[in-house]
């Protein structure tokens, strides 16, 4: 060994991971409460294509953005396991490896939706004067892409490393920024669409600049930069990281469905959907955090060996999830009215956020399941099987369930649809995480993590 003990390898476990996601929480829900204010300002303009054109183009940066977690995943996952084998050396060049490899894929996701933007707009159901303002949203925060790869890659880093705190600190900044700057660029200045696109830029390159500044200086979590090095991490990081890609890929796969099939209610049904999306996330951040939060957590313990504590951890993990979701649920479907007079939701607009809010966040409950058993099976050597869990739920059941029941109840069938499919699949995931997690240890010799 040639670096300290791993700080998750000791204490209470839900002690780790109440403090990890609750860290990964701040920040993640306050990014997105920035990019729900983002919305808000939009909607005070008081033009529904404009609240709509984000509604389309979020189907598309859901995109680029999950290709951007899944390699986070990656980073967290190779970077930890070393740091729980005591090998702090080769965790910082695998580190600086996670970084380069980042940067290039997300640069090649951003060149591609630039190039793509229209046919996959039109495809998500935009037309006419919506398609091109969506268009244009895409085309100013697009390219920004690349800098958030260098900061998910430092954020990866310092979760690895069991800085939660600091990881926090990233998110909180360039989300205070862009909550100052968005008002002044989308109203006071007067650039609407524009400002709201401007926004996303900035705060991605402060999120990078903060990331980097504490993974280098705080931490010296990253190598120089090395060839060898940067081919000898590729194997292990495209391990976790296409699996991962392909799982966070599934969520915004069904959204972007999902879409299409709630845009032939109409602007008003897009508007509302986009406004359930920016929610979703702002209520449910702590559900989403958990995959990249406690990934340390497991990757650590798995470096080590410590097999009783992988179990407790997930055991902890869904604890934390369950109460978490309900005190979300209570809060939407209580602030469900303001919510709606804020963004002046109307007809179908209204009836569809109102259904989500008192119905549909209630299958979060059973979604978190599906974060928790996607953090296991990532950072335990089995990323593929969190491919399986969310393109069972987004790529296989979501859209026949979403035109069966928009069928049967209209715009509000689309929510339903994803409460549903969303339950049944966590429960499956929740079953056969458990299932796996109790044979680790058990059937084989302890092993440790491989080179």
């Amino acid at each position: 060994m040639d670096g300290k003990r791993g700080r998750f390898l000791d204490g209470p476990t839900m002690g780790h991971v109440v403090r990890m996601t609750l860290a990964g929480t701040t920040g993640i829900t306050f990014v997105f409460l920035v990019d729900l204010a983002n919305l808000f300002w939009i909607s005070r303009i008081g033009d529904p294509k404009l609240v709509a054109a984000i509604g389309y183009a979020f189907a598309i940066q859901f995109f680029a953005v999950s290709v951007g977690v899944g390699l986070m995943i990656a980073g967290t996952a190779i970077v930890s396991r070393r740091i729980g084998m005591g090998e702090s050396a080769r965790a910082r060049h695998d580190a600086t490896a996670a970084l380069i490899l980042t940067v290039l894929v997300q640069g090649l996701v951003a060149l591609s939706i630039v190039l793509f933007r229209d046919p996959m707009l039109r495809l998500a159901g935009a037309e006419g004067e919506t398609l091109a303002l969506a268009e244009r949203y895409v085309l100013i925060s697009m390219p920004s892409l690349l800098v958030m790869g260098a900061g998910l890659a430092g954020q990866a880093a310092l979760r690895a490393e069991g800085d939660g705190r600091r990881s926090m600190l990233v998110t909180l900044t360039s989300g205070s920024v862009a909550m100052v700057a968005d008002p002044i660029l989308i109203l006071t200045l007067g650039l609407g669409l524009d400002g709201a696109a401007l926004g996303v830029v900035l705060s991605r390159f402060v999120m990078a600049g903060m990331a980097l500044l504490f993974a280098i200086r705080v931490h010296d979590l990253f190598a120089r930069p090395e060839v060898w090095a940067v081919r000898r991490a590729i194997r292990p990081f495209v391990a976790v990281a296409v699996p991962a890609i392909l799982t966070q890929m599934a969520t915004p796969f069904a959204n972007y469905l999902l879409t299409g099939v709630i845009a032939s209610f109409g602007d008003n049904a897009v508007a509302a959907w986009a406004v359930v999306n920016r929610l979703t996330v702002v209520a449910f951040g702590g559900i989403f955090s958990l995959s990249g939060a406690i990934g340390g957590i497991f990757g650590q313990n798995f470096g080590a060996g410590l097999h009783d504590r992988l179990r407790s951890t997930f055991r902890d993990a869904l604890i934390f999830c369950a109460g978490y979701t309900l005190l979300a649920w209570a809060l939407l479907a209580a602030t469900a009215p303001m919510v709606v007079k804020g963004f002046g939701l109307i007809g179908v607009g209204e009836t569809v956020y109102l259904t989500f809010a008192r119905v549909g966040a209630g299958a979060f409950v059973f979604v978190g399941a599906a974060y928790v058993a996607n953090a296991a099976f990532n950072n335990l050597g089995k990323a593929t099987r969190s491919t399986v869990i969310n393109w069972l739920r987004d790529g296989v059941l979501i859209l026949p369930a979403a035109w069966v029941f928009a069928e049967w109840y209209g715009a509000t069938g689309v929510v339903y649809a994803q409460a549903l499919v969303g339950a049944i699949v966590g429960l499956f995931a929740a079953a056969w995480s458990r299932a796996f997690l109790a044979r680790i240890g058990q059937e084989t010799p302890p092993q440790r993590a491989r080179p």
